[in-house]
């Protein structure tokens, strides 16, 4: 039988016509609808309270006696599956959900409390995401989309989007670049596996990476079967002079533009110095140039790639931008390393929406995107000269370390409080990160970078109603 949801006289609903299908298995018609019937109940197919077709219609659906039907009909009322009514006709009956019962927690492990406030790094204010414009951006794109954009296409990326980044880039990041070296990724994790794939295939056996980073960008590395040693970072960002004393490394991850999450930016003699060791021994720079557009005291610091395209490995992404579910980021690439990632990533690893990537690409030529990083800059830089002041005035024991740019600072607390200050924070609803949950010391090699306590604070996620109440608590747990 096919069905379809109609009202009846009374307002209930009912069944008719198309769209339900029951199978009449067993040994008899009889038995076999009414197991039919019982499974389509049981599986929520005949919703509670909806009207079934009279016995004289479902007969002659399904090809069988009308008393075979109020059989049916009469057994599943008998079993508590079906109700019957004068005038009502034969519905399915209306049961109580079973209760699932949840299990108290354990006097001795109390569920965890929900921060009310959230200032660990590593997202923007999300609430803040322009939809408005990324809609009619999208609107745009599908329209003018040409019909190959709907099939597999580029495994480097639709050429719109390549095209509008290597505009951007160079106008507003100092890349040196053409469409044709551009390859686009699902942001910069992604791309980083990419490239470790590719690493491991020409045999490169290490990876240096900062004394301070994420553990999830180390623990890819390692399990691409790379060694991760680590490169001192202090104020001047990473210590790139040591290069040439770390043993067969053959590319190094750095965040030159803002160390993450130290906040230091790499000196310029510091800059040079990486160049400087990617030209003597063939090894590569992989710069991860994550917040990039977000300097608050000065302009942005160009690229390091453009000192030198071909030792420089450029990754970027609009996860800080605009957001992180958006997943599209992009790879600057060295002419060499163009066919080895491109079938790197053709290996069915497409990852990114054709649709999405028309969509940025308008996003960027309409200069959408010029507007909301501008409207942004300007929020996260009021964000931070609040956060800067109201800890200067209510716990001038603590310092602001870093250069003024991105989405966190760190804060500086009073040796052996760092641990005491996260732990109260979150007993007051407050998330917060501190420095040492980015440390990598394999060896205790970087114990320099281990010497002082501090918070990385996000003072660009927090609402505008939550803004308030998280700096606030953030001052009430200061040492």
């Amino acid at each position: 039988m096919r069905s379809s949801q109609t009202n009846s006289s009374d307002g209930r609903p009912s069944v008719s016509g198309t769209d339900l299908h029951l199978e009449l298995r067993g040994p008899g018609l009889r038995a076999g609808l009414i197991k039919a019937l019982r499974e389509a109940v049981r599986s929520g197919q005949l919703a509670p309270g909806i009207r079934l077709p009279p016995s004289r219609s479902l007969a002659a659906d399904l090809g069988v006696s009308r008393n075979t039907v109020t059989d049916a009909y009469a057994e599943l009322v008998a079993e508590g599956w079906l109700t019957a009514q004068q005038g009502s006709g034969t519905r399915v009956a209306e049961r109580t959900e079973p209760r699932h019962v949840t299990p108290a927690p354990s006097r001795t492990e109390p569920a965890p409390r929900r921060p009310l406030y959230g200032m660990q790094p590593g997202a923007p204010d999300l609430a803040d995401f322009p939809r408005i414009q990324w809609l009619a951006a999208a609107r745009r794109a599908l329209t003018a989309a040409p019909h190959d954009a709907f099939g597999y296409g580029d495994a480097r990326g639709r050429p719109e989007l390549r095209a509008a980044l290597a505009d951007y880039l160079a106008r507003a990041r100092g890349v040196h670049t053409d469409p044709e070296r551009i390859v686009v990724c699902a942001g910069f994790h992604h791309g980083l596996a990419l490239m470790a794939r590719v690493l491991k295939a020409r045999q490169v056996r290490a990876v240096a990476v900062e004394a301070y980073g994420l553990g999830l960008y180390r623990a890819l590395l390692t399990d691409a079967g790379l060694h991760t040693p680590p490169v001192h970072v202090d104020e001047h960002g990473a210590r790139t002079d040591d290069l040439a004393r770390l043993r067969e490394i053959g590319a190094v991850l750095l965040t030159p533009a803002h160390q993450y999450p130290t906040g230091a930016a790499l000196r310029p003699d510091r800059r040079v110095a990486a160049v400087d060791w990617a030209r003597a021994t063939g090894g590569l720079l992989l710069e991860d140039d994550y917040d990039g557009e977000f300097r608050y005291d000065r302009q942005p610091v160009g690229a390091l790639q453009g000192l030198d395209p071909d030792r420089v490995v450029y990754f970027g992404s609009v996860s800080k931008s605009l957001a992180p579910g958006v997943r599209l980021g992009w790879m600057v690439l060295p002419e060499e390393l163009i066919p080895q990632i491109a079938a790197a990533k053709d290996h069915g690893d497409y990852m990114s929406s054709a649709l999405e990537q028309l969509t940025l690409a308008e996003f960027i030529s309409s200069g959408a995107y010029d507007r909301h990083v501008r409207s942004m800059r300007l929020r996260y830089r009021r964000r931070r000269d609040q956060l800067v002041a109201t800890l200067a005035s209510r716990a001038p024991q603590v310092r602001v370390a870093g250069i003024a740019a991105g989405l966190q600072a760190v804060v500086e607390l009073p040796r052996g409080t760092e641990r005491s200050v996260v732990e109260a924070a979150a007993r007051q609803g407050l998330a917060l990160s501190g420095l040492a949950e980015f440390r990598h010391e394999p060896g205790g090699s970087a114990a320099r970078s281990s010497e002082h306590d501090a918070l990385v604070v996000n003072y660009a996620a927090p609402s505008d109603s939550a803004w308030a109440g998280a700096l606030d608590t953030l001052c009430r747990v200061m040492p």
